[in-house]
């Protein structure tokens, strides 16, 4: 914090703890035996603020000679000087963030901002044409899963509570209309626990069942939820330990009930709620479309049900790699970066980092460079043209990703060096360009203990994700 963070990088404000990171020094990990040493050590440190009650044993660590007045003044000086150039010290009148009115917290522009968000964050991973929805052509909507209807699998971790949140289930009765009728049943729990069973012939399940016979499509909701994947939470769930995940897969009662629904020969629509990636392969080769919503927000519903409906384009894409399976993963303890992420990942993933679909298509042209080879502190422009051939308006993520071929050091198999969102009418289009810097392909040299561009040959790949590259360019680095 003081010979890295503030005399090397330059940092003038201050620094909080995490919560309980202080108190984890002498209670968990007991490197120091008191409250006292633990507070006095994290000052001379440099966290200034403590996420906690730990530094109320700061008088006595002053009074232990532990720490003088004059280093917890330092920390105390950082705080007051980051209120003063927030403006906390201001009268109303000079302080823009004071004399925000209450009516501006849950307004309705802020809750479409929150629709917005959530409609640019889906990800519809599959669609073999079943979607968008055709209200013309129902009658019966059966939603079935425990996120339908779950504000817990809206909202995630740390969190507030908003006064009007749309559940998934809620979203789609309002979508739906009155010439279409929806009808509801969990089906199954999201989870259960090492000594529970489920099966179809369970009551709720035979309830989802019989609904979905009588109806024209199937909207299973499932995933997880805050009570499952999270800090710290209190669960013995199969696949889960206290929050962290033993295991990817989607968990055993949801896939069972999403093979039983998939048996009554009806479509079935899978929309995925969660924070991190699910093994589905099954899923992935039998349920004709899959959404990732993630954890949606307050307007979640809304923003699923107008993916669903056609009355918004997606164009997510995924952020992370979706594995096809838990055994795809080296052990969590392993800290190398071998087989994990897009950028080391050797196999073949389920669905790819910056996957992500559209109800139209796009036609990439050959990109082309501004150059031929660029100095170790250079850029050079990358340029490409995107055509929507599609039969409507949609958006379109370009993303732009660089490989170094011969580094005598291990490189990524490919970076992100970029993206661009591209909203297109049907049959334009545009130029896409851009600046690729040099560093984008930098290493820590710990023996140098600095950054380095190797020089050499290495590989621009334009592309709609990591695994659908429509372009390819190779260009030299000078000594």
């Amino acid at each position: 914090l003081t010979d890295l963070l503030r005399d090397k990088w330059g940092f003038d404000g201050h620094v909080v703890s995490d919560c309980g990171a202080v108190r984890d020094i002498w209670v968990n990990h007991k490197y120091t035996g008191t409250a006292a040493e633990a507070s006095a050590l994290a000052i001379k440190a440099g966290n200034d603020i403590n996420c906690g009650s730990a530094y109320a044993a700061l008088t006595d660590a002053v009074g232990q000679d532990l720490v003088t007045e004059e280093e917890v003044d330092t920390a105390l000086k950082r705080v007051i000087k980051s209120r003063f150039v927030l403006g906390l010290f201001d009268s109303p009148d000079e302080c823009e963030y004071l004399k925000i009115p209450a009516s501006e917290n849950d307004s309705p522009e802020h809750s479409q901002i929150a629709l917005e968000a959530a409609r640019k964050s889906m990800v519809l991973l599959k669609n073999e044409g079943i979607l968008p929805l055709d209200r013309r052509k129902i009658k019966q909507i059966a939603v079935i899963g425990p996120n339908a209807d779950s504000v817990a699998a809206l909202l995630g971790n740390y969190n507030g509570d908003p006064s009007s949140p749309v559940t998934i289930l809620k979203g789609i009765q309002a979508a739906a209309g009155d010439g279409i009728k929806v009808v509801y049943a969990r089906g199954c729990p999201a989870a259960i626990r090492r000594n529970q069973a489920f099966s179809l012939s369970s009551d709720e399940a035979k309830e989802a069942l019989a609904l979905a016979e009588k109806s024209d499509v199937v909207l299973y909701v499932g995933g997880l939820d805050a009570n499952l994947e999270g800090e710290e939470m209190r669960n013995t769930m199969v696949g889960f330990d206290n929050g962290d995940r033993t295991m990817i897969e989607l968990p055993a009662p949801q896939e069972t009930l999403l093979k039983g629904l998939a048996e009554t020969g009806k479509p079935v629509v899978f929309v995925n709620l969660s924070g991190s990636a699910i093994a589905m392969p099954w899923a992935a080769e039998n349920i004709p479309a899959i959404l990732q919503a993630w954890y949606p927000g307050q307007n979640g519903g809304s923003a699923v049900a107008d993916v669903l409906f056609g009355d918004y384009n997606p164009a997510g894409r995924l952020p992370i790699t979706f594995y096809r399976s838990t055994d795809d993963l080296p052990d969590f303890r392993d800290y190398s970066m071998e087989n994990r992420t897009y950028r080391y990942f050797e196999g073949k993933p389920l669905y790819a980092f910056g996957h992500g679909l559209s109800y139209t298509r796009f036609e990439y042209s050959k990109a082309e460079a501004s150059a031929s080879q660029m100095a170790p502190d250079g850029s050079v422009k990358v340029r490409v043209r995107i055509t929507n051939t599609g039969d409507r308006a949609g958006d379109e993520v370009v993303q732009l990703y660089v490989r170094h071929l011969d580094s005598r050091v291990d490189q990524p198999l490919r970076s992100l060096a970029g993206f661009k969102r591209v909203s297109l009418e049907k049959g334009a289009s545009t130029i896409v360009e851009f600046d690729l810097p040099a560093s984008a392909l930098r290493y820590w040299d710990e023996e140098r203990d600095e950054y380095v561009v190797a020089p050499g040959t290495f590989e621009i790949q334009v592309g709609a994700a990591s695994d659908d590259i429509r372009s390819v360019l190779r260009m030299k680095i000078a000594e």
